[in-house]
């Protein structure tokens, strides 16, 4: 089966949020009897984990959480170092491939633990981070998130000297979230390839979350990749009749728009991760005004990947072209970026 053979990067899945809620002597197994058995059926070869902090963290305890995630990560790698392995290099991805293990890598969504003290962006390199956003739907130190859009605001002078020191030691910059302004302004001065970690077409679904074609090309441009985000709200207005085909037709987009080379999948399972967080119990919360816990039938957590991979091969796409889509693109661009110093 095409699926199980090609390297499947998700390039957006909170299950840390879900798996550090819960007593830390509990992470180990509760990763491998919860999620690893989803990943495994979902035939992932690559994790992006991103560390997103909630609410009830900002800002006072952000950077306490921010290294209590990092720290679940590596303890769950550790302690099932027979599944799973966390790679902070391209060499490191192969050769955990090569063993057969999923490989982990480590990526920051904003930074409310790190705001405007950047400096501390090399410490965090240290520990494993090799993606990192600046900003999420609203305002931080760095830039504005997309939800701020009717600013104009570019990035600041702090998420300047942020882009430098992350170009600088090979963590790959994320413009997803990110505001219209603050995009353009990281394609006009980027010197290394950018990802779009969860993200849609915004031609197809007029949301400020998503990416106008002009950003796509930009993005493309830069050697980098759109991960298309799974989420039913971003996909079509009426989130509550998102269907797959929904999905393939931002992912077509993309394609035509960036180009084969620059498409990848960035699920971004929202209804699962919030179904677990208890307490508080999230049903039916939304700070952002979409309907982030409608899903597409199948898709709500990993194990439905291979239903997108059938779905690209019935909409017509080559056996070469689904491998790149589904993580080729992710791990040439992991290859060539992560941990690599600025030449």
């Amino acid at each position: 089966m095409l699926h199980r053979d090609a390297i499947v990067a998700d390039t957006h899945n909170d299950l840390l949020m879900a798996v550090s809620a819960r007593d830390p002597g509990d992470w180990p197994a509760f990763f491998r009897e919860r999620w690893l058995p989803q990943l495994r059926e979902g035939g992932v070869k690559i994790q992006v984990l991103p560390v997103f902090i909630d609410a009830q963290y900002r800002p006072e305890k952000a950077l306490r959480q921010t290294l209590r995630m990092i720290e679940c990560a590596h303890v769950i790698a550790e302690a099932n170092a027979d599944a799973v392995r966390l790679c902070v290099t391209g060499d490191e991805i192969d050769a955990a491939l090569t063993d057969g293990l999923i490989a982990l890598v480590l990526a920051l969504e904003s930074m409310p633990g790190v705001d405007e003290s950047v400096e501390l962006i090399p410490l965090l390199h240290r520990l494993g981070v090799r993606v990192a956003s600046i900003a999420h739907f609203g305002r931080t130190a760095l830039a504005d998130g997309s939800g701020e859009d009717a600013t104009g605001s570019r990035l600041t002078s702090h998420g300047l000297e942020a882009l430098r020191i992350m170009e600088e030691l090979g963590i790959v910059f994320d413009v997803s979230h990110l505001g219209a302004s603050g995009v353009a302004h990281v394609l006009e001065i980027a010197t290394r390839p950018v990802i779009a970690t969860h993200s849609a077409a915004r031609a197809l679904r007029d949301h400020h979350r998503n990416l106008t074609d002009e950003q796509l090309r930009g993005i493309a441009a830069t050697n980098g990749v759109i991960c298309v985000n799974f989420l039913a709200a971003f996909l079509t207005e009426d989130a509550s009749a998102a269907t797959i085909d929904h999905l393939v037709d931002h992912i077509e987009h993309v394609a035509g728009v960036a180009g084969i080379d620059h498409v990848g999948l960035g699920p971004d399972f929202v209804r699962e991760i919030m179904t677990e967080l208890t307490p508080p119990c999230c049903e039916g919360r939304s700070t952002t005004g979409i309907d982030a816990m409608a899903a597409i039938e199948g898709l709500a957590g990993p194990s439905g990947l291979p239903m997108v991979t059938e779905a690209l091969q019935k909409h017509g796409f080559a056996d070469d072209e689904i491998r790149k889509v589904v993580g080729g693109n992710v791990l040439r661009l992991f290859r060539a970026e992560l941990g690599r110093p600025a030449r």
